[in-house]
């Protein structure tokens, strides 16, 4: 199994509706992945998972949900719903990640976070991923999508030792202050002003 189906960024789907749809399987798969590791092995797979949630939540922050504000009936509150899931697990995964893979309730914390992720992710998928399909052309989803895939190729899979430029670093303090500086980027390359 190569990068393209492991790394987001570099997967085929071409709309944006099944690309995320994709990422909520991966991120599935990547939370059983880091349970299922020996505990002397979970910082590897646990750091690909911080990664992946803080690529897959801010790409849908900075190009789905304002999408669909605008185009669902009912989008702000569908949105500000999400959101505030997508806080909540935010907060706990700091919490998790601080207190690292070592701490005696790691598995435990692991496991609620997951559970609101997954629930997240249904929720993403009935109330907004559903009428995203139906009230947007494929040429608008194409679009969506390779907004998608440039936010989260900003964010690098392995961070290097030694490498000193923005994008290494991003991978480097919280989950939250990775999230704000690919937020940055994002803005940038979808021509916004932040």
């Amino acid at each position: 199994m190569g990068d393209r189906h492991t790394v987001p960024e570099l997967m085929d789907e071409n709309d944006v509706v099944d690309l995320l749809l994709r990422q909520h399987a991966m991120i599935r798969d990547l939370f059983a992945e880091v349970e299922s590791a020996p505990p002397d092995a979970r910082g590897e797979p646990f750091q690909r998972l911080v990664r992946l949630l803080a690529v897959h939540e801010t790409a849908e922050e900075e190009v789905v949900h304002p999408y669909a504000r605008r185009k669902l009936a009912g989008g702000d509150e569908v949105v500000d719903e999400r959101l505030a899931e997508e806080n909540a697990a935010k907060d706990m995964l700091t919490q998790i990640e601080k207190a690292g893979v070592d701490d005696p309730r790691f598995l435990a914390n692991l496991d609620l976070l997951r559970t609101a992720v997954l629930a997240h992710a249904r929720a993403e998928e009935r109330y907004e991923f559903t009428h995203l399909r139906a009230e947007t052309s494929q040429a608008e989803r194409r679009a969506m999508a390779a907004g998608v895939k440039a936010a989260e190729a900003l964010a690098p899979t392995h961070p290097h030792a030694g490498v000193e430029t923005a994008t290494a670093n991003m991978l480097i303090g919280t989950p939250v202050a990775m999230a704000d500086r690919i937020r940055d980027v994002v803005r940038k390359a979808m021509g916004k002003q932040s």
